[in-house]
């Protein structure tokens, strides 16, 4: 795994989490807020884990702070609007974060594992969620489209690929 390849990895990821992230406005506030429908979370608290799992892998790995990990998930459950604020805002912090991946710090090894694996597990661990949560919106009507990365390498990639844009920040 180099470098482009992880930043291709988040470039997906956040297509992914934008689409389902987009089919959220307007949601019932019963199913925003339910608990106890995969494991004990719901819809909102899916969302709200994955953005705190991101925060803290983000903020370990680049050693930013002052040893604080944000833990959402231990926060009263935020708005629809005010999730989707923190989760642009998250995407702003990795687009400072990721330009600074080299292949070398790919291939430290930390405790026992290489960055690179560190990096994998937490775009594997949104599509996890992702998957959770585009279940409950199509149950709901709302589903948030194929979010295979094929459907993202055939379809986004080739469009971002025109002069003067960036696939990485897709």
């Amino acid at each position: 795994m180099n470098a482009d390849d992880m930043r291709s990895l988040f470039a997906y990821d956040r297509w992914a989490t934008r689409q389902v992230l987009a089919q959220l406005d307007g949601i019932a506030g019963d199913l925003w807020g339910a608990t106890g429908i995969v494991g004990d979370r719901g819809l909102g608290s899916i969302l709200v884990h994955m953005l705190g799992a991101h925060q803290r892998w983000r903020i370990a790995i680049s050693q930013e702070g002052d040893g604080e990990r944000p833990e959402p998930e231990n926060e009263p459950l935020p708005d629809v609007a005010s999730l989707v604020d923190r989760w642009e805002a998250e995407f702003t912090a990795m687009d400072a974060f990721l330009p600074h991946l080299s292949d070398g710090m790919l291939a430290y090894v930390h405790e026992g594992i290489a960055i690179w694996q560190m990096l994998a597990h937490l775009v594997n661990h949104g599509t996890q969620h992702r998957s959770e949560s585009a279940l409950l919106l199509t149950q709901a009507g709302r589903s948030p489209g194929e979010l295979d990365l094929i459907v993202y390498l055939e379809e986004v990639v080739p469009a971002a690929g025109q002069p003067g844009s960036n696939p990485v920040s897709v």
